[in-house]
């Protein structure tokens, strides 16, 4: 099968994919589309292209790392980078294909998880919700005092 014939399969599979109407007829087209796709990619090998991530959630940030490692990337920084940010040389597909989707949905169960957790602790340590603060009507002006953070 050439490039042509290759590239044509993958246009219909995604077609099916994007008329699947179930969870399991999308995950049959996203096998095919994948296996179809390996062997493209396989055919013509694309470059790779230095991704830059910055990652502020320490969390997301040691998850982050763990899938480039369990798909055999390897990240690094360069030096004088904050410790948030990391750079991955990856192909584009790996990273619209895989890479990227996989790391959203398992970070925003992460996150969900983490909030639970710390909602669940500061309400049976504290004893109060950690709520939102409360909104009120006025200005915040210059002499308002100062910012702590952490």
């Amino acid at each position: 099968m050439d490039d042509r014939q290759l590239r044509e399969r993958l246009a219909k599979i995604k077609a099916l994919f994007d008329g699947a109407t179930t969870d399991g007829e999308r995950e049959a087209a996203r096998a095919a589309m994948d296996r179809v796709q390996s062997r493209l990619d396989q055919a013509t090998p694309a470059p790779l292209i230095e991704y830059r991530f910055s990652l502020t959630n320490p969390w997301s940030l040691r998850l982050f790392l763990a899938l480039c490692r369990s798909k055999g990337l390897k990240p690094y920084r360069y030096p004088r980078m904050r410790r948030t940010s990391l750079c991955v040389r990856v192909q584009r597909a790996e990273i619209e294909r895989g890479l990227w989707p996989e790391f959203q949905e398992m970070n925003a169960v992460l996150k969900q998880y983490l909030d639970e957790v710390a909602e669940k602790i500061i309400a049976d340590c504290i004893g109060q919700g950690g709520a939102e603060a409360e909104v009120i009507a006025g200005e915040l002006g210059p002499g308002s005092g100062p910012e702590l953070g952490g």
